[in-house]
């Protein structure tokens, strides 16, 4: 068997490791779907950015309890064998991070729930006795959190295969030794990714990433 060629496997959650975006269901959770539809609408359009379109995800959760929304994202339908897959990959000698645009308090339910080794999200909107402020300051920056793992784990980007399906994902491809697009809908994604794949289980990430090769 050859060896795994990934130290670290960094992964994203919305649309990657959920079946549909986590940020949807707790909009519908909320009585939120026409302010979750207008922002998807502008973001796609190119008539707002992505720290605005993050804001205003954020703000789908403003004035609720962390407990609500994590019971939210608990149920959010999910790949398959998320656990097993990551516990899979660090057999092999990976670390495997969650690399995401998302809060704490949805990143940590991740870390926790299926064993992630580490996580680099945004900074979360604040909270005042377990309920969720409005946001503030939000900034995308998945190449900054990209770079805080690195530093943290003492490694080389050629060393590093990401999962993920969104435009920020394909920046992350440029900068690492491997990028798969996960049941990415943008050709864009698609075509910046040294595989593109779709499925339902996350083992089956595992396979594909046994075979992939660092490009540099």
């Amino acid at each position: 068997m050859d060896e795994f060629p990934w130290r670290l496997v960094t992964v994203d959650i919305d649309g990657t490791l959920t079946l549909v975006h986590g940020w949807r269901e707790i909009a519908a959770a909320f009585g939120r779907i026409p302010a979750y539809e207008d922002t998807n609408r502008r973001f796609f359009a190119h008539e707002v950015g992505e720290d605005q379109h993050l804001a205003d995800l954020l703000a789908l959760a403003t004035g609720h309890t962390l407990d609500e929304v994590e019971r939210v994202v608990a149920r959010t339908p999910k790949l398959d064998h998320i656990q097993e897959g990551v516990r899979e990959l660090q057999r092999f000698g990976a670390r495997v991070a969650l690399l995401t645009h998302n809060p704490p308090y949805v990143t940590g339910f991740y870390r926790r729930t299926f064993g992630f080794d580490d996580e680099e999200g945004i900074v979360g909107p604040p909270t005042l006795d377990g309920v969720i402020g409005p946001p503030s300051s939000v900034r995308a920056d998945k190449l900054g959190g990209l770079q805080a793992l690195l530093a943290r784990m003492r490694l080389l980007p050629s060393t590093v295969a990401h999962v993920g399906d969104g435009w920020s994902d394909a920046q992350v491809f440029r900068r690492v030794g491997g990028g798969v697009a996960l049941n990415s809908l943008l050709p864009e994604v698609n075509r910046d990714a040294d595989l593109v794949l779709r499925t339902r289980d996350f083992e089956e990430v595992v396979v594909a990433l046994r075979q992939l090769r660092p490009r540099r």
